[in-house]
């Protein structure tokens, strides 16, 4: 099939040629007929298979074919609306929108958090045919009066999985609530889980169902090759291959933002520019980054998983986990940023004895047996053991086997937690910001939240009404000032209720990459009880198929039993990658 025989028109299909496309992807051959036909539809595509075409394609042709509609403010409404849950795969989305409608009198515009709010509110009040926005700054803009979403005629959510894994499902039902019932809508997810199943059966109406590739299938063209390695030998191993095989371009990944940063000035010492992408980056960085990635001036970009959703380089030629991932899904997304549009790619990742447990979860997954390929000098040390990991306030458990006790688990975490205190007050010293150690309980919200853009992982100054202060000015401290009262008046000076509730919608933009997915338990002490890696609860669905459930859904429950390893884990009991 080519696309002229999808009855685009003319001028979507000039456009497309003139990109070098002339057969649609699996995806884009079953997902542009059934949006042409008026469907709504229901997605599973896995990152690199081309799902950003499969609906921008039909989503121009059919605002061109139809009749515009005017918005409260007497301009071109909202015709389509495009929600994705970070910054960057919105600008990508957007950057699509442009190039495959470059021919056709119609207008798009991106709106994302992190980024000054006038410029967009500008654009929006000319009239915008297409809006591609993350959830948190739509509903900020609508909000205050600047955005009608009463003219929607087309709705689309993008990686929907990764949105409810950032805690935005609150806000996108809100938004559902904003735009006609009587709309198109179509969902695209890599994964389907019990929320994902709930929210499909709320937005959809009787949609077309369309999976091209399961969940744990990766790309044929990628090569994958894992790398054992010394807990404290990795970043001398990523500078090593990297110089070794004189990468221009690769991609790597953290499990934190604080490791991110680290990476990249190590890369950078040792002669390799580098550059760390992730959510506490202004979005003026975080732009840098990736163009100067593109361009090559930047050989190494570090990011963490969520920053990195939207980065779209069809020659990337190497990706690294530099640290393993602990959901086996998030392997196969991370690997699918090389090996792009046909191309040959490269997967390298270092493993250490604390990650051999997610290794082997890993290849249980994608039913492949990874090769090892053992680097001299670069081992670990005699005598090294596996040891939990700390991510955040969380501490993971990673190794071969079982766990070991809970006393040993919390004595991690609590370590863990020590040495985050610890950078944060040296930060503070950095920045010549004194630290203050917070009576119990302050810096938490009402709900027993704590509110990151006030706590002890922010400013430390943070209130304890479910929001977050506003950071005080330097210089001498008011008489009487804890808790935002004025020495002099005895006011209290907070923000108003809408901009703090913005700040904390912001703050889940900006800091969603390192918060624990749902379905996993970080001590692994609830497996009997726990959700399945999937991500998918067993239900019983008498007998009956349930349409949005994957083959490899369906077989996560039933292989639980024959699972081998300790601690519940899959895979060959025996591997040893090498040591």
């Amino acid at each position: 099939m080519t696309f002229d025989e999808l009855n685009l028109a003319p001028a979507i299909l000039k456009a497309v040629h003139e990109q070098g496309y002339e057969n649609p992807t699996p995806i884009q051959a079953q997902a542009i007929p059934a949006v042409l036909e008026g469907h709504d539809l229901l997605a599973g595509a896995q990152t690199g298979t081309g799902k950003t075409a499969a609906f921008t394609l039909p989503m121009l042709h059919k605002l061109t074919k139809g009749q515009g509609k005017t918005n409260k403010f007497g301009k071109d409404g909202v015709a389509a609306l495009v929600l994705t849950p970070t910054r960057e795969l919105a600008a990508q989305v957007e950057e699509s929108i442009r190039t495959y409608g470059k021919y056709l009198p119609l207008t798009s515009t991106v709106i994302f958090g992190g980024v000054g709010m006038n410029p967009q509110i500008d654009r929006i009040r000319k009239g915008v045919d297409i809006l591609v926005a993350t959830p948190g700054r739509l509903l900020d803009l609508h909000q205050q009066g600047h955005l009608d979403l009463g003219t929607v005629e087309i709705l689309v959510l993008d990686e929907a999985d990764r949105m409810l894994d950032m805690g935005f499902l609150p806000d996108v039902k809100k938004v559902l609530a904003l735009v006609p019932k009587e709309k198109q809508s179509l969902l695209f997810s890599a994964t389907f889980s019990d929320e994902i199943r709930e929210l499909a059966h709320t937005l959809l109406r009787d949609p077309r169902s369309i999976q091209v590739t399961p969940r744990n299938t990766t790309v044929q063209r990628i090569t994958q090759v894992v790398h054992p390695v010394g807990r404290g030998r990795k970043k001398e191993l990523l500078a090593h291959v990297i110089q070794e095989h004189d990468w221009s371009q690769v991609l790597v990944f953290t499990r934190t933002k604080f490791g991110a940063n680290s990476v990249a000035d190590f890369l950078n010492k040792k002669g390799i520019t580098a550059m760390a992408l992730h959510g506490n980056k202004s979005q003026t960085a975080r732009t840098q980054a990736l163009a100067g990635f593109k361009t090559g001036d930047i050989r190494a970009l570090v990011a963490t998983d969520i920053a990195a959703r939207g980065i779209d380089i069809d020659d990337l030629p190497h990706v690294v986990n530099y640290e393993i991932p602990n959901v086996p899904e998030d392997y196969v997304h991370r690997i699918g940023r090389t090996g792009r549009a046909g191309k040959e790619g490269q997967a390298v990742s270092l493993v250490c004895l604390d990650e051999e447990g997610f290794m082997q979860e890993i290849e249980r997954f994608t039913k492949q047996e990874i090769p090892v390929q053992v680097v001299e000098g670069f081992g670990p040390e005699a005598g090294e053991q596996a040891e939990p990991i700390a991510m955040g306030r969380q501490v993971l458990w990673g190794g071969k086997g079982r766990p070991p006790s809970r006393e040993v688990m919390n004595a991690a975490a609590k370590a863990a937690r020590s040495e985050m205190m610890q950078r944060i007050r040296e930060n503070k010293d950095k920045q010549g910001q004194p630290a203050r150690r917070k009576p119990e309980g302050e810096g938490r919200s009402g709900n027993g939240q704590q509110a990151r853009n006030g706590n002890g992982s922010g400013n430390g100054n943070g209130s304890g009404n479910g929001h977050a202060r506003p950071q005080q000015p330097r210089g001498p401290k008011p008489q009487n000032g804890r808790n935002g009262t004025n020495g002099a008046s005895g006011q209290h000076q907070q923000r108003p209720p809408q901009q703090q509730a913005r700040d904390v919608r912001r703050e889940r933009d900006e800091d969603g990459e390192e918060r624990m997915p749902r379905n996993v338990d970080p001590l692994r002490t609830n497996l009997p009880g726990r959700r399945d890696m999937t991500g998918v609860k067993r239900v019983n669905t008498n007998g009956q198929p349930d349409p949005t459930r994957t083959s490899i859904d369906s077989m996560g429950a039933s292989r639980r039993q024959n699972r081998g390893g300790g601690g519940g884990r899959g895979g060959n009991p025996n591997r040893n990658y090498g040591r």
